[in-house]
């Protein structure tokens, strides 16, 4: 069984906002999910917060990425912003 790490959208029309999750590759984007690992919200939280806000459960990321699950490419750079990535990389180096 191959994993991804991917984003599934959620949110309102025109207010996006994202769940970061483990799933089969074979499956559609709004498929069953093996596990949610975050959020991402490219909009912010609201006016008096634009900026974006990324919240990801670094040491579940991790172990899926032990395990093997693949990132696409927005997701690698999320899990690089919350620290997720570098801590997978820090495990594999002897």
């Amino acid at each position: 069984m191959a994993v991804k790490l991917r984003l599934e959208r959620m949110g309102k029309k025109k207010q996006p906002s994202y769940r970061v999750v483990a799933v089969e590759a074979s499956r559609p984007r709004t498929s069953a999910v093996l596990e949610v690992l975050g959020t991402y919200q490219p909009r912010g939280i609201s006016q008096a917060q634009p900026d974006t806000v990324v919240t990801i459960d670094n040491d579940r990321a991790v172990a899926w990425l032990k395990n093997g699950a693949q990132p696409t490419e927005r997701v690698a750079k999320l899990l690089k912003v919350s620290g997720a990535l570098d801590a997978f990389a820090a495990s594999k180096a002897p």
